[in-house]
């Protein structure tokens, strides 16, 4: 019996990877989709390519779409990246380095890849337990899109697909999310999450996703291999 097709949004983040772990030990044949929106960190699309490889993803698209023309970000501008935060700071309030609609944008043109190739469901890594004030990764916003999928789409309204978003990290914690990365074979080596790294790719140890992704592995009891320019303390 053949598997049935999925998209997976994948940015090379320990997020997006497990997430896409997660849809493969589902059972689920995967199309990665990594977009190339003209972020700072360039080293994660390399990450993305080396997680796809290491999950064996049936296709893996890298779409060029530099969204930092039109839309101001930390993470696409030469705004600093904030660093140091105290974790009550980095749960309180959009940030800077928020990029104004990305995950509608990412999940729109995971949509109609879908779409195009006949896969009825699209996974992204998005959770909301760790929420660092992005509004996109809401289960809120997750249902909205969904029910957008199936309203918008040829295949929607025809009846022949009804499009479903998983989220599958949702309300899992960041050492959540790494023990079960880990529990499925996952090498998060590969993985990059940093928003601000150095030319060489070490990541800066200290922006907030470096800091939420430290203190995953410290709470999972594991040691985190990525990289860092700056050492735990």
């Amino acid at each position: 019996m053949n598997a049935k097709p999925a998209i997976v949004l994948l940015s090379g983040g320990l997020d997006s990877a497990t997430a896409a772990a997660i849809a493969k030990a589902e059972g689920f044949m995967l199309r990665a989709l990594t977009v190339d929106y003209g972020q700072r960190n360039r080293w994660e699309l390399q990450a993305a390519r080396q997680v796809a490889q290491f999950l064996q993803v049936q296709e893996h698209m890298v779409v060029p779409l530099d969204l930092g023309r039109v839309l101001a970000s930390a993470l696409t501008g030469q705004c600093p990246v904030p660093k140091d935060r105290s974790l009550a700071e980095i749960t309180h309030g959009i940030p800077v380095t928020y990029v104004p609609a990305r995950n509608t944008i990412l999940l729109a043109l995971a949509l109609g890849y879908a779409e195009a190739v006949g896969a009825a469901d699209i996974f992204l890594g998005v959770h909301a337990v760790d929420y660092s004030g992005y509004p996109d990764c809401r289960p809120e916003f997750l249902q909205a899109f969904e029910q957008l999928a199936n309203l918008a789409t040829k295949a929607g309204v025809e009846g022949r697909v009804r499009f479903q978003i998983h989220a599958p990290l949702l309300h899992c914690t960041k050492a959540e999310i790494i023990r079960q990365g880990m529990a499925l074979g996952l090498d998060y080596s590969l993985t990059h999450s940093c928003y601000d790294p150095s030319p060489n790719g070490a990541a800066c140890g200290r922006c907030d996703a470096c800091i939420l992704r430290r203190r995953g592995f410290q709470e999972a009891g594991l040691e985190d291999t990525l990289s860092y320019t700056y050492p735990p303390s």
